[in-house]
């Protein structure tokens, strides 16, 4: 395959998957601000550090609040990391790559687009909010459907699996960072109202409310919470289960090339580390370190695929 093409999957899931947990994000601010008016600003300004997207809104706007916030991530033109200028970058990359793609997956991704130009055309009012947050999430459902149900699993599909994953992963290590305060151990001597809706926050940011209170019956526990957002191999969210992926749709690649690379070493290298890690010494070593050291290793790994793999050529 070329390196061209190889590029074109993997980042076109990537702004898909983006999109996506910006959407979710979005969500989580919506109810913080419908719940605790006093918070919503901070945590406005909590979602923006989470997208990297704090000081290109400050630059813009000034101070946070909510429906400039809202309109700043959804669709505003000189946004270059809004949903919109997402959903527009991976329907580009999706006509870079339209060959190797089934008319199945090219027009769930051209609908996304469609569909979505009409909703975000003009601001989105308060009342329709949570059907346009609705439809985004579930117009990037339809072209991982579209991917899982039509696509041969050869490279183009594993280069397009491991774009989805890893920005995947680099989302919910976003969010423990800026949150990890909230997690540290002290806080359960805390148990205030306060806690409790920032660790809401978390789950719902991640999509993963019914499935914590599934496996943990309700009880709200910062370790707990990080554990399974971190080390908990069934949740297709966390850290542990998006590297395990990665790792094997890299490990395919190498089975279909023959040929292994740097950046097949790194992604072992991370991959054991959650095999090994338990929560008690990731917080003796300092949950915000860890996420750090992981967030600038997975970094280097995204690097080291685009090299290995010639995404430029």
């Amino acid at each position: 395959m070329l390196g061209k093409t190889a590029g074109g999957l993997f980042w076109m899931f990537r702004y898909l998957e983006r999109a996506e947990n910006t959407a979710r994000m979005i969500d989580a601010g919506l109810r913080i601000s419908l719940t605790r008016s006093s918070a919503a600003d901070s945590e406005w300004t909590a979602i923006l550090s989470s997208t990297g997207l704090a000081q290109a809104y400050k630059d813009s706007h000034g101070a946070a609040n909510g429906p400039a916030v809202i309109d700043f991530l959804l669709r505003d033109p000189n946004n270059p990391g809004s949903i919109m200028a997402g959903i527009e970058a991976a329907r580009v990359n999706a006509r870079v790559v339209r060959t190797a793609l089934t008319r199945e997956v090219w027009e769930a991704v051209n609908e996304c687009y469609m569909v979505l130009k009409r909703l975000l055309a003009q601001p989105v009012e308060d009342r329709d909010l949570p059907r346009v947050l609705q439809i985004i999430r579930q117009r990037s459902a339809f072209v991982r459907g579209a991917l899982h149900g039509s696509m041969v699993r050869n490279d183009m599909y594993n280069f397009g699996r491991i774009g989805t994953f890893f920005e995947r992963a680099d989302n919910t290590a976003r969010i423990l960072d800026q949150k990890y305060y909230i997690l540290l151990p002290s806080v359960r001597l805390v148990g205030s109202a306060s806690d409790n809706v920032q660790w809401d926050t978390i789950l719902r940011a991640t999509s993963t409310t019914r499935a914590y209170q599934t496996l943990h019956e309700g009880e709200t526990d910062p370790m707990a919470i990080a554990r399974f957002l971190i080390l908990d191999g069934r949740l297709p969210r966390s850290l542990a289960f998006c590297y395990r992926k990665i790792g094997e749709n890299l490990g395919y690649l190498a089975e279909e090339y023959n040929t292994r690379h740097e950046s097949h070493a790194l992604s072992d290298a991370l991959c054991n580390q959650f095999k090994t890690q338990d929560m008690n010494a990731i917080f003796d070593y300092g949950l915000h370190e860890f996420i750090s050291d992981f967030l600038h290793d997975s970094a280097a790994l995204g690097r080291q695929i685009e090299i290995d793999y010639r995404f430029s050529e």
